[in-house]
Formats: structure tokens, sequence, C-alpha cells
């Protein structure tokens, strides 16, 4: 029930019903979330995930932050600090995370520790101009909100995921290409230790035990993408357990079966998102990449990285700042602020 009272906010607005009387409610209140106030609220960010914060206690509403944002001009309240803190702290426990899941891809691949920067690779200023879009159709789709024209905010909804899924498509595109390029540097598995001789490689799974492995690589991969690092690491063991025991029985001279998706899981290559703490295969797929791109996780990370940049640029003459100039200016005093 809480899922679809969800679903149901975020396309027709928390007041669908026309119960809420926010003419008797100020932003100031303190049921109101100061933080939805401030631009960003981390209970919407990552619904339906395992990092789901649940439904905020306190009241979003457009309205009211319109209200705050006039008031904010004034010089009258900024609740920046109080966001920017909590963006903080979910960011360091991201870093945390990355840096656990960097350590622990150490032990098993020791150039895991020099992972591809996806921030980096991913921003082009194809990609940064279609960010720009994305943000500027999620203010439309605030404003319809605001006015109540669902049908108009419909549209503007479809606009921004047609948006959002060609970004996918471009950054999945641009990291596969260094993806590529790094595959290319890596051994393959059959040449880690040249024979003198050719040695045969081992038989094949049979198709109950290849279906089994790919099942757990699969599971390791969404664990990944859900940053569950543990239970990604405990799949992966156990596929490839299902690997050594196929590697007992009695080999076969056909090297030619010996595929990617059949190698050794230190040869996956696994690599760690920086932004969100995701593991990523060199061997991945564009399509997979682009899921991962695409994903709520991802983007509600990439979403408050951004916000917090946003937070920490320094605004040098914001209007608080020159009402209190032109405070000192017609005092003529040098010393005399206004707190």
């Amino acid at each position: 029930m809480d899922a679809i009272r969800k679903q149901l906010d975020v396309l027709m607005g928390a007041n669908r019903n026309g119960d809420v009387r926010e003419v008797d409610r100020k932003y100031s209140d303190r049921d109101v979330c100061r933080l939805f106030l401030a631009g960003l609220c981390p209970h919407d960010l990552f619904q339906l995930t395992k990092m789901d914060l649940g439904p905020c206690p306190k009241v979003h509403s457009l309205q009211l932050r319109k209200d705050y944002e006039e008031a904010k001009v004034k010089g009258m309240h900024n609740f920046d600090r109080d966001l920017e803190d909590l963006i903080e702290r979910l960011i360091v426990e991201c870093e945390r995370k990355i840096q656990r899941a960097l350590k622990r891809l150490e032990s098993e691949d020791a150039k895991a520790a020099i992972a591809i920067s996806v921030s980096e690779v991913t921003q082009t200023p194809e990609v940064l101009e279609l960010s720009k879009q994305i943000k500027e159709k999620l203010k439309e789709v605030d404003a319809f909100d605001l006015e109540g024209k669902t049908d108009s905010k419909i549209r503007a909804q479809e606009a921004l995921e047609e948006l959002r899924a060609k970004r996918a498509d471009k950054q999945a595109m641009l990291l596969l290409d260094a993806f590529n390029i790094d595959r290319a540097s890596l051994p393959q598995p059959h040449q880690i230790h040249p024979p003198l001789a050719p040695v045969p490689a081992p038989n094949p799974p049979d198709p109950r035990t290849q279906e089994m492995i790919n099942e757990k690589l699969k599971k390791a991969e969404d664990l990944g993408e859900q940053g569950l690092i543990d239970e990604a690491q405990k799949a992966l063991e156990e596929a490839e357990a299902l690997k050594k025991l196929c590697a007992r029985q009695e080999p076969s001279v056909d090297s030619s079966k010996y595929t990617a998706a059949d190698v050794r899981i230190t040869d996956q290559k696994l690599r760690v998102c920086d932004i969100c703490g995701a593991f990523l295969s060199v061997y991945d797929s564009d399509r997979r990449l682009a899921d991962h791109f695409g994903g709520k996780l991802h983007l509600g990370y990439m979403q408050i990285r951004e916000k917090l940049t946003e937070l920490q640029v320094p605004v040098m003459f914001d209007h608080s700042s020159i009402k209190k100039f032109s405070y000192i200016w017609h005092h003529g005093g040098g010393n005399m602020w206004l707190s």
C-alpha cells in the first residue's frame, strides 16, 4: 500500500485528494521538511531499493518550497546547511562502502585497486548537456505539479525519462569503450601461464551446472549493483565452487569452449563505481551498463553528489550579503554587521 501511495504522490502530488490545507501551514512549521525546502530530501531518492529510507515523516509541499525560496532571497531563512550536513554523511558512508569494496577486490585482483573513474570517463559535453536538460525538465515537472496541471506533468515526466534513458545509453557506451581498453591490457585466462606444450582446458560444465553458475554470477552482479558487498562476494564464491567442481572432471582438449562466462571469478575483472559503489565488470554489456546508469541507486547518489557541489559553491554576492553591505554603507560604519 505504501508503494502504491508513493507512486500516486509522484504522479499526482501529495495533495491529490485536496485534503491538505496548506493555506494554514507555513514553511517554517516544525512538521515541514526543511531538506525538501532546500531542494532535495534523501527519502525521495532511493524508493523501492535496498537503500530505501522509508517515507519522510514531514510534509513535502512545492508551494511551501516556493514560499521558502522567496523568503531565502530576502535573507530571512536558509536551510542549506541542514541539507549539506545530511548529504555529507550519506556520501561519507558511500565512500566507506567503496573503499571496503576496493579492499576486498584487491585480495583477489590487485588491478581492481586502479579502478576506472566512472564519473570522469562518462562526463563528456554531450552528457553534461543532457544532464542540464534533465535538471530543466525536473523543474518543469515541479512547476506543472504546483499549478495542478496533471496531464502536462505526465508528459513532462515521460520526456524526463526519455532524457535519462538517452543519457544512460551514452554513459554506457563511453564506459564500455573504456572497459574495452582496460580489458585489452589484461592477460587472457588461458594466457596467464603459457605452457611449452598445449595444455587441455577443463571440460565445460554440463548445461544444468552452467545455468547455476550463470545464476550465481547474475545474483552477484545484482547484489553488487545494490551495494551489498558481502552478499555479492558470497555469490561469487558459490559460483567459483561450482567451477572448481567442474575442473575436477576429466579435461577436454577443446579449449575453444573456454569463454569469458567460464573464467575464474578473479577473471571477471570487477570494478567499483566511484559514484554509488556498485560492482561493474569489464565484461558487462552496454545494456547492463545502461541499466546501471539508469538505476535508482546510481541516480540517487549522483543527485546528492551534484547537490553537495552546488551547495558548496561560494556565492560572493547573494541578496543577503548585499543587504548587509547596504546596511553598513548607509550607517557609515565599517564595523556594523547584521547577524
